[in-house]
């Protein structure tokens, strides 16, 4: 399977704006935006170029692609997949990469960054139903209940993290147990939690060339 070993930090620097690829290092003084806000390159900040209109639906396309962490065919797919739906084909784009199991993994508070989230799917330890699921870009459903198997909550990762949890800032749409560390698919995201920060109608303007 293709994986992205770029930089982490480089790619939110080229993107302009925090994506929250490292975790925790992402809040504190030492992330990259912080201490160096422009594009990586030995020009530096010297280096910044005017975009075309090409060049800026590009950038924003690459942008939410390192946003959810998927490579091009999976992201370009689960497009084709939205724009078939009825409704606003932008929108059912963000809800379908909101609704991945990594990344609803990730807005629990499981995990620090949806990477870590991609790894723990992985690596087996969440049920969905019940039944086990180990593939991180499965599409929860409503009414579904996403748990930390049973073997998995003894481990000391989960232990601490359910510390965390009781802080986290979790979306209206999942509804979390912190006795048996599970949550359950309330309804699809509202418009209001869905990222901001991406400018979805250019990508797909970029697509439909």
């Amino acid at each position: 399977m293709g994986r992205n070993i770029d930089s982490k930090c480089s790619q939110c620097r080229r993107s302009g704006e925090k994506l929250f690829l490292k975790g925790e290092r992402c809040t504190t003084p030492k992330c990259a935006i912080t201490k160096r806000n422009y594009a990586p390159g030995f020009h530096g900040p010297k280096g910044h170029k005017r975009l075309s209109d090409y060049g800026s639906q590009l950038a924003e396309k690459q942008k939410a692609k390192k946003f959810y962490g998927l490579l091009e065919k999976q992201f370009r797919l689960t497009l084709e997949k939205a724009s078939k739906k009825q409704g606003d084909a932008g929108k059912n784009f963000l809800r379908a990469l909101e609704m991945r199991l990594d990344n609803v993994v990730y807005r629990l508070g499981w995990a620090t960054s949806r990477a870590a989230a991609r790894q723990l799917v992985n690596h087996g330890h969440f049920t969905i139903n019940d039944r086990k699921t180990d593939i991180p870009s499965c599409a929860v459903k409503l009414g579904q209940v996403i748990k930390v198997r049973k073997s998995s909550a003894k481990m000391p990762y989960f232990k601490k993290a359910t510390e965390g949890l009781k802080k986290a800032d979790r979306p209206s749409w999942l509804n979390f147990d912190d006795k048996d560390l599970s949550a359950k698919i309330l309804h699809e995201p509202k418009d209001t939690d869905l990222p901001q920060n991406i400018n979805v109608q250019v990508i797909i303007e970029y697509y439909s060339k």
